[in-house]
């Protein structure tokens, strides 16, 4: 995999993992103390945090399954994070057993836990590469054995683009990700919110994940996640808060107040 020698592959327990943090908060094992320290860490700034990551796992479950409903077959999850329940292969496969999955990621011990994981499912296959090169993602050569971009696509930014501090550049990254999509596939997006903290706290919680792997996470305004969609067909609800993206339950209700992450889907017309 020529690409791959672009991602690091030296796992070092020293340096906190966006990943392995992500872990902790939805209560997993794979994780090192450095990790568990910085994660406690945003524990006390945002108590919820725990709870925020458990609410984008429920929405990337409501969006794929929708997805498949609505017949798509090929999914790109980009920063897929380490396995943990109802990952992405196993939601679309379950919806429909013909779907194919790529997953991208960058971190060395993401790639070794999911490589595992899927040795013996053939319809979903992981690569190294990072989102700030899409062409690294976009011209893989395994990727493009594995997935049909004259058919529809979902690409799936779940909880990442927020690790690319600069705006214009994270909407770059998202204008080279749909441009090679057909019509009919598409684009779902979750992102940091702040909501009402403060910008002491807003401050502090860069600080932390700025010493790990990812660097510093940036929350945006709904007005900048929204522009994410821009010339797409948005689905309703919009970009609302993530537990209020089609809910189960449907008495609940958006609230921009609280901090956590916005979401949305859209089609590629």
């Amino acid at each position: 995999m020529e690409r791959d020698e672009q991602v690091p592959t030296v796992i070092d327990p020293n340096t906190p993992s966006v990943a392995r943090m992500y872990d902790y908060y939805l209560g997993g094992k794979d994780n090192f103390p450095s990790d568990r320290e910085a994660a406690e860490k945003i524990t006390q700034l945002v108590p919820n945090i725990s709870q925020i990551a458990r609410d984008n796992r429920d929405f990337l479950i409501r969006v794929v399954r929708m997805l498949a409903a609505a017949g798509v077959r090929q999914f790109i999850d980009i920063g897929t994070g380490l396995p943990t329940r109802q990952n992405v292969h196993e939601v679309a496969l379950e919806a429909a057993p013909d779907s194919r999955i790529v997953y991208v990621d960058n971190d060395p011990i993401v790639l070794v836990h999911a490589r595992a994981l899927l040795a013996e499912t053939p319809q979903t296959i992981v690569v190294g590469a990072d989102l700030r090169d899409t062409a690294s993602i976009l011209d893989h050569p395994e990727v493009g054995a594995h997935i049909d971009f004259g058919r529809p696509v979902a690409v799936l930014l779940f909880a990442i683009l927020h690790f690319v501090p600069d705006h214009q550049e994270s909407a770059d990254i998202v204008r080279r990700l749909c441009a090679p999509l057909a019509v009919g596939s598409h684009l779902a997006v979750s992102h940091s919110y702040a909501g009402d903290l403060t910008s002491e706290t807003i401050s502090t919680g860069r600080t932390v994940y700025r010493a790990a792997t990812a660097g510093s996470l940036t929350p945006r305004t709904t007005e900048q996640i929204s522009a994410y969609f821009d010339g797409l067909d948005v689905l309703e609800p919009g970009v609302v808060p993530i537990d209020a993206w089609r809910p189960e339950w449907p008495d609940v209700e958006p609230d921009f107040t609280k901090p956590g992450l916005l979401g949305g889907v859209a089609r590629i017309p």
